[in-house]
């Protein structure tokens, strides 16, 4: 199992990357990407909503939400990519 654990770490680490890339995009192209971070808004609107903390942890709650989205997707990918491997 060591390899679907060194696949997690790859996977985070890439969902971790999209996240940041698309967080800074934003202001740059005017938030035209912003239906790729949908997941993590809705996280950090129903937090803001519930305890109405800072935005500061919004952005942090929509970026880790994000991140665990497309970690997900890159690990499933990943796994396709070792299955197909070994076949």
């Amino acid at each position: 199992m060591p390899f679907a654990r060194t696949h997690l770490v790859i996977a985070l680490a890439v969902g971790a990357l999209i996240s940041a890339v698309l967080l800074v995009l934003e202001p740059l192209t005017d938030f035209a990407f912003l239906w790729l971070e949908w997941p993590g808004i809705t996280a950090a609107y129903f937090f803001w909503g519930a305890v109405g903390g800072s935005t500061f942890l919004g952005i942090a709650i929509c970026w880790v939400v994000n991140a665990l989205i497309y970690g997900l997707g890159a690990f499933v990918i990943l796994s396709a990519f070792k299955v197909l491997r070994e076949a």
